[in-house]
């Protein structure tokens, strides 16, 4: 079975609180990037193997999210070994949720390949387990996300017609660093309510509370995202905890300064 995970962005994300369990609560909206998606290929094997097809290696899949998938589904059901191969388009470290996405997609498809019949709900409650947004990319709908950033309301939200540039640079940002200096708080207007307000009044309202830090720590990705505006972008942000920087357009770009990062353009 061949499988496309795609990516998501994150509309604004304001960090309310710690939580007693180390975790933080947020709220941020997530949207689905259908164009920009990873590939991977499941067949039955008689044993188990997880391979980086552009590398052609073998992963080190204790770790991998796909294997996690794999292994938590196993757990409940008499699955066989599989061999999965891997093409990954979606940048790491981007907060664009590659990752999350290939192990929620590869979740959907064991349950499609051996007729499982798994209901969304538990599908959710396993990739919950897997990591905080891996849930979202069941549905793949745009929501409002809170608490860990694994509760969701559904949003009517469209960006059809607008394109979206994404652009991240030579780096990535651990979790550990985008939340170091973090000063959680509530705010007085919730991202639910910004996000029904016109796209052009998003900028200075819709914010991420992650870009005061990482911009701080790498002032390149503030240069990213001022040059997307300066090339008209109707709004722009970071994405999750970065490092990708991500521009709403009325109409495509020229993105010819950005010719040593990864840059994706297409209609939403």
């Amino acid at each position: 079975m061949d499988i496309y995970p795609n990516a998501k962005i994150n509309l604004g994300l304001n960090i309310i609180e710690k939580r007693n369990d180390g975790f933080h609560n947020i709220e941020t909206v997530f949207y689905p990037v259908l164009g920009l998606k990873d590939a991977i290929k499941l067949e039955e094997s008689s044993k188990f193997s997880l391979i980086n097809d552009g590398f052609n290696i073998e992963i080190k899949y204790k770790n991998n999210l796909i294997y996690k998938a794999y292994s938590i589904i196993s757990n409940d059901f008499n699955i066989p070994n599989l061999k999965i191969r891997l093409t990954k388009n979606i940048p790491f470290g981007a907060g664009l949720g590659g990752g999350s996405a290939d192990a929620a997609f590869t979740l959907l498809a064991i349950n499609k390949m051996f007729s499982l019949n798994i209901l969304d709900e538990k599908l959710e409650y396993y990739a919950s387990k897997i990591g905080s947004d891996c849930a979202f990319f069941i549905k793949n709908k745009p929501v409002y996300a809170y608490g860990k950033g694994n509760s969701f309301k559904e949003i009517n939200l469209s960006l059809k017609g607008y394109y979206l540039v994404i652009v991240k640079p030579e780096l990535s940002v651990s979790t550990a660093l985008a939340y170091s200096n973090v000063k959680p708080k509530v705010t007085p207007i919730s991202i639910s309510e910004i996000i029904n307000s016109p796209i052009s009044k998003w900028k200075g309202n819709l914010k991420n509370d992650f870009e005061e830090n990482i911009f701080n720590i790498f002032p390149i990705l503030s240069e990213i995202k001022e040059t997307l505006y300066q090339k008209g972008a109707i709004f722009a942000s970071m994405s999750g905890s970065g490092s990708s920087i991500y521009g709403l357009f009325k109409n495509k770009i020229n993105l010819n300064e950005f010719d040593n990062y990864f840059v994706w353009q297409s209609t939403l």
